[in-house]
């Protein structure tokens, strides 16, 4: 955004410090929804929530440097300060769960912004519209003059204008604002190799991803299994198992 346009409010909600708070919103949103699970320990979760904190935007783009990937550097940033139950960060997702997830979460704030904004404007013509109602103007047709008019009645038509711009985000934005509205996360499918220089001494470039224990294939089973579709749901359990038994590993990628 350009700042000397952008209203302050505005501006936080699409900076890049805010942007980094909500990945971390959504981050830990799902790791309750692991811990309710079973999947996650509640205490590495409990230990995560009181250490983690939103990275800044200089140290994410300083460990992009060395990952090529912004999400990656946020999580090593954030897990970082979380000792052993960093492992359990970013738990099960791909980048795309928590950055279209966290985008949708923008876009709601940006939405409500607008509306209270329109809301102030509408409240503003109406009222000088009101003041206005018996003031005399020229009306205009076609770029020339025409018969008079009430300047009241000019600003009464932009004010129904801005009420129908109001009504048109709105609906636009309903289907976000539900408390029920689907969010973008999915299981991760499968394992991105990561640098050598990156993997531990005990965990070669070149492993297979270990396989899931009997815990792991029923909460991947429970989790797929309002999934009508039989194809479908052996699918989502069968990526949900890969995942579960990746992060156990300790990989995130």
């Amino acid at each position: 955004m350009i700042a000397r346009y952008s209203r302050p409010a505005m501006a936080r909600v699409w900076s890049e410090e805010r942007k980094l708070e909500l990945w971390l919103e959504v981050e830990l949103a799902a790791l309750d929804a692991w811990v309710e699970l079973g999947a996650v320990p509640i205490e590495s979760a409990r230990r995560i929530r009181e250490r983690a904190t939103a990275p800044t935007p200089e140290r994410v783009a300083e460990l992009e440097q060395e990952t090529g990937h912004d999400l990656a550097a946020f999580v090593d940033a954030v897990a970082s300060e979380l000792g052993d139950a960093g492992r359990f960060f970013h738990y099960g997702l791909t980048s795309s769960d928590v950055v279209d997830t966290a985008l949708t979460l923008q876009v709601q704030h940006a939405g409500l912004l607008l509306l209270e904004a329109l809301e102030q404007a509408t409240a503003a013509v109406v009222a000088r519209a009101e003041e206005h109602r018996h003031t005399l103007t020229i009306g205009r047709t076609h770029g020339v003059h025409a018969e008079p008019t009430t300047f009241g009645l000019k600003l009464a038509g932009w004010a129904f204008e801005l009420d129908r711009l109001s009504a048109d985000i709105l609906d636009a934005l309903s289907p976000r604002l539900a408390q029920d509205a689907p969010k973008k996360l999915r299981f991760a499918v499968g394992p991105i190799p990561e640098p050598a220089a990156r993997e531990s001494s005990t965990t070669p470039a070149s492993a297979e991803p270990p396989e899931p224990t009997s815990e792991e294939v029923a909460t991947a089973a429970s989790a797929a299994a309002e999934i009508d579709d039989p194809e479908l749901r052996e699918l989502a359990a069968r990526a949900a198992r890969a995942s579960l038994a990746k992060a156990r590993s300790g990989r995130r990628f």
